[in-house]
């Protein structure tokens, strides 16, 4: 069912973390083709984890604060000091900004919804990085009117990333069982269908239906345009490897309802992120890698 118009509007226009700042104009000049503009991200940003395997370059410590910029601006601030070509340029893989998933899904988002294309990020899992497990991931999600659907992109996976990974599905449309969003991992698991301890992230192996509720949270920060880092912690999230009671597994049961069907339940979701503590992003996150409280939103620093 197509979303009303409303909720598309909502989509296209930036939010708090995407907006372009100084770097409107260079953002409307870019194409709106959606492969165009992955592959424009694809020569903007460099994952960190897998910088030196996939493209040779190590990440200088004096680097690593880029993968906690928090905001589309001070991406491309932090790109024009590396490099201040014109943005659909590539750059060379050592002048890329260096980042993990959120910054590919972030870049892509700003563009698309700079060109008025309905778009969102969603968190979940994807399927193909260690399998048998789901690692912890965020992509971008737009609306494909021509097709009358949203449609997952992964702007991550570059040539490099598909031949590493064997990747057999098409990036420009990531199939629904090889990206699961959050709500579904836990709905399958809730109803004994997939194991969740599969489900969470590599580094410390931490795992469990504690993560799924963790990242059903940053979903919901994302469906209303309050996209965090992946290691943010805020409101309800459960502490690792903590065993939810009852009371915590209805209120994320109710999280799931809303955030599987994200068009109709909007407003509601809206509502709960404005005036519920336990969704609610506030104006300072624990930002969990570097184990400290950080301000969230245009705010932030650039440099940690």
């Amino acid at each position: 069912m197509k979303p009303s118009d409303e909720v598309l509007e909502f989509f296209s226009l930036p939010g708090p973390m995407t907006g372009g700042g100084d770097h409107e104009e260079a953002l409307a000049a870019l194409p709106a083709d959606v492969g165009a503009l992955a592959a424009i991200v694809q020569g903007l940003a460099l994952h960190e984890y897998t910088a030196a395997m996939m493209h040779g370059v190590e990440i200088a410590p004096e680097r690593q604060f880029e993968s906690h910029i928090r905001t589309v601006p001070r991406m491309l601030d932090r790109l024009r000091t590396l490099d201040d070509r014109p943005l659909a340029q590539a750059r060379p893989a050592g002048s890329r900004l260096v980042g993990v998933c959120h910054h590919f899904a972030l870049l892509l988002l700003a563009m698309l919804r700079a060109k008025r294309i309905p778009a969102r990020a969603r968190w979940g899992f994807g399927a193909w990085f260690n399998p048998p497990f789901l690692e912890d991931h965020v992509l971008c999600e737009y609306w494909k009117a021509t097709e009358s659907r949203w449609v997952l992109v992964d702007a991550q996976l570059d040539e490099a990333w598909q031949r590493t990974q064997a990747i057999d599905f098409d990036v420009l449309d990531v199939p629904r069982d090889r990206f699961v969003i959050a709500a579904d991992a836990w709905t399958r698991c809730r109803e004994g269908h997939a194991d969740p301890s599969r489900f969470g992230i590599f580094q410390g192996n931490q795992r469990g239906m504690w993560f799924i509720a963790c990242n059903l949270l940053k979903d919901v920060a994302a469906l209303v345009k309050h996209e965090t880092l992946p290691w943010d912690v805020f409101g309800a999230m459960p502490a690792p490897a903590s065993i939810l009671d009852a009371g915590a597994v209805a209120f994320f049961d109710h999280l799931a309802l809303l955030t599987a069907a994200p068009d109709e339940a909007l407003p509601e979701l809206r509502r709960l992120a404005q005036s519920d503590e336990r969704v609610r992003v506030p104006e300072v996150v624990f930002n969990a890698l570097l184990g400290r409280a950080e301000p969230f939103g245009a705010t932030a620093p650039s440099r940690p």
